[in-house]
């Protein structure tokens, strides 16, 4: 009941009306008969919408992006705009032409218009500011937690790194020099566990590095397939210069892999893509799937865990799409780089 009344703002409508009936309950007998509630809504409406423009334009394209001096001159013209508008219409209401222009007794009208106005639309984006100021902390104090969670877990499964390395490296001289492939394929792994185990405790990590280290996941995925597995990684040119969170992107090839068809009579495929555009990394994954498979492995990261990290990493920075089709499975992430 709670997320539908906040999904619909059905709050925001409660407060306005209560507002309303506390207005014409107090003021209704300074206006002519049977103009009052028409004034009173006039009224109400006007300081809605100045706190709205407030709320959900101003702050958030001028005030939360530093353009502190535009901001002050937008909110200033604002009101005044929408004072003048309003005692206009209040002229129209009260068939008193000329009685309310702000020009005749500017102070006095200043003072009665302008002023409440501004204190009462400064007070509605006071709100606005402690709700989004609370908003951030719980999503701060969520992303530590998720992220201690994830160190704990980390901790817990982790091997001894020098004793892992040491291991591989005698596996690797260990191996026929004319074994190019089973060589290369250690050289891969080390690079693999490196990656997890040495560069990923930073919050970002440079995207170029996220790439190769999924470029060598791919390809060690690969030596599992036959011809029968189309596999295409196609990461774009000029993929450099930003970071992204480390990890971020190899559930969504991992799923794939996890879950690609096994057709005998046509083509199985898994085609990767990556590219850069206008302010926008875009990351795509398409897999072809069996009939009614799943998409999600039992006790697995899942795809409801990435679109939780998401949430908390990227808020209102990302886009996700997935499309859970009868043959075929795609995602397509869309994330707001900074440079």
């Amino acid at each position: 009941m709670k997320a539908f009344l906040l999904r619909y703002k059905l709050h925001h409508l409660a407060f306005w009306a209560l507002f309303f009936a506390g207005w014409y309950y107090f003021r209704y007998q300074d206006y002519p008969p049977g103009r009052g509630l028409l004034i009173t809504l006039l009224k109400v409406a006007d300081l809605a919408l100045m706190v709205y423009l407030t709320n959900y334009l101003l702050i958030p394209r001028l005030l939360y992006r530093r353009r502190y001096v535009l901001f002050a001159l937008l909110f200033v013209s604002m009101v005044f705009t929408f004072s003048i508008g309003k005692m206009y219409l209040e002229e129209i209401l009260l068939s008193r032409p000329g009685y309310f222009t702000i020009w005749s007794r500017f102070k006095t009208r200043v003072y009665d218009n302008v002023i409440p106005h501004i204190l009462l639309v400064s007070t509605g984006a006071a709100f606005k500011l402690l709700a989004d100021y609370a908003a951030t902390q719980k999503r701060l104090a969520e992303l530590a937690r998720e992220k201690a969670a994830a160190e704990l877990q980390f901790l817990k499964s982790q091997i001894n790194p020098h004793f892992l390395f040491n291991s591989l490296n005698a596996i690797y001289f260990s191996i026929d020099k004319q074994n190019a492939a089973a060589r290369q394929l250690v050289l891969q792994f080390s690079d693999l566990l490196r990656y997890q185990l040495y560069e990923c405790g930073t919050d970002t990590i440079a995207i170029e590095k996220e790439l190769h280290y999924l470029g060598d996941y791919i390809r060690l995925q690969q030596l599992r397939k036959d011809a029968h597995y189309e596999v295409l990684w196609q990461p774009a040119p000029g993929l450099h210069g930003f970071s992204i969170t480390p990890l971020l992107l190899a559930p969504f090839v991992e799923n794939a892999f996890k879950h690609i068809s096994h057709h005998g009579d046509k083509k199985n495929f898994i085609h990767i893509g990556a590219e850069r555009q206008n302010g926008l990394f875009r990351f795509t994954v398409a897999n072809s799937k069996d009939n009614h498979a799943s998409t999600e492995a039992p006790g697995g990261i899942g795809l409801a865990n990435i679109k939780r990290r998401l949430e908390l990493l990227y808020p209102g920075k990302h886009q996700l799409e997935i499309a859970n089709e009868e043959e075929l499975f795609s995602v397509r992430l869309e994330i707001a780089i900074s440079e």
